[in-house]
């Protein structure tokens, strides 16, 4: 009797046991079922780290900064769309030239590459770039040599630029990105940095409406519809831009007409437009310039249809340039390329 109730002992002790390891066994199918289904069943709970689209803010790639010949046509163009930042300044005779930076695009054709103008440098200084340039002007010779600033110029440097037989002297200089990294690792450069950063990045949409939604009063008017921008540099160069309202970016003119890439033929446009008013003055006979580019002053923020006055300080030539709202803090620009204009004070800009 006793051997009988120790088996079924035994017998009530495996079914427990039994049991057990079922229950076990399913909790833990259960868990992984979960674990793996949760965020296909409920994407809401994960929550995606927004990423900047037009650079990788997680990326210490030494940016590019090219001069850009801008006395060709408005179709000759290439790379301006690649380029995530992009000032115009005057130079002599009342013609501009563009300096464009890139960083972290392979860019196949850029140019047509043109010499350097001293004050480009304060710029392409501000966001620690190797500067780019076919040629000089003695005052920018001077000062390359003086502020030691790494440079890579073809007149120096036969590997970093090639000439396009097809087009005329001197406007016909190309490169590639990978091309200019190559020679400046050549030239024993740094090719990483952690000083490129020069705007303050949104990841969300900047709405200047928002901005201002606690300050606008009948007093001051903080911000106003910027659907086009005319900026007369001289008789020689008129730089414009409209609003695609569809597409929330500005298409750019040059002298009334689209300004086109030289390859595709697209219409470049721009996210955001910075205006900053700078002195100039005449340097010698040959109508060369110099800027006040240390200092403060003025000049306007436009980014998805409407515009505002903001103001500028540089405390140095290799220093950062800030942007500042009316009320005192930094400007935030979208997600986006931009051009930064730089125009005479003398220059009223044409904003409706």
């Amino acid at each position: 009797m006793a051997n009988k109730k120790k088996r079924k002992g035994k017998k009530k002790d495996k079914i427990i046991t039994f049991i057990c390891i079922f229950i076990i066994l399913v909790c833990c199918f259960l868990l992984l079922y979960y674990y793996l289904s949760e965020p296909t069943k409920t994407p809401s709970k994960v929550k995606e780290e927004k990423k900047l689209t037009i650079v990788n803010q997680d990326s210490d790639e030494r940016p590019l900064a090219i001069m850009y010949d801008n006395n060709v046509g408005y179709d000759s163009h290439a790379g301006l769309q690649d380029s995530y930042l992009n000032y115009e300044i005057i130079v002599e005779g009342g013609l501009t030239r563009i300096m464009a930076l890139f960083k972290d695009k392979d860019v196949k054709l850029i140019g047509p590459v043109r010499s350097s103008r001293h004050y480009f440098l304060d710029y392409s200084l501000e966001s620690d770039a190797i500067y780019c340039h076919y040629g000089w002007s003695e005052f920018a010779k001077n000062d390359i040599s003086k502020l030691g600033v790494d440079n890579i110029n073809g007149l120096t440097n036969e590997n970093a630029y090639y000439r396009d037989n097809n087009i005329s002297r001197p406007h016909n200089v190309f490169t590639t990105s990978e091309r200019l990294y190559k020679q400046a690792e050549n030239a024993h450069y740094n090719t990483t940095t952690k000083d490129w950063k020069l705007l303050n990045y949104s990841v969300d949409t900047i709405s200047l409406e928002d901005v201002f939604k606690e300050e606008v009063s009948q007093e001051n008017e903080w911000y106003y519809t910027a659907n086009s921008i005319v900026l007369k540099y001289s008789n020689y160069q008129t730089t414009s831009y409209q609003y695609d309202n569809e597409n929330k970016y500005y298409l750019r003119f040059m002298d009334g007409n689209p300004h086109l890439d030289k390859t595709t033929k697209e219409q470049l446009h721009y996210k955001n437009i910075i205006i900053e008013k700078v002195k100039n003055s005449t340097l010698d006979g040959y109508g060369r310039q110099d800027l006040d580019t240390i200092g403060t002053g003025e000049g306007y923020y436009i980014t998805n249809g409407y515009a505002t006055p903001i103001t500028w300080q540089k405390d140095a030539r290799n220093g950062k340039t800030v942007y500042q709202y009316k009320n005192g803090e930094e400007i935030k620009v979208n997600d986006g390329n931009t051009f930064i204009q730089i125009v005479p004070i003398t220059v009223n800009p044409e904003i409706s």
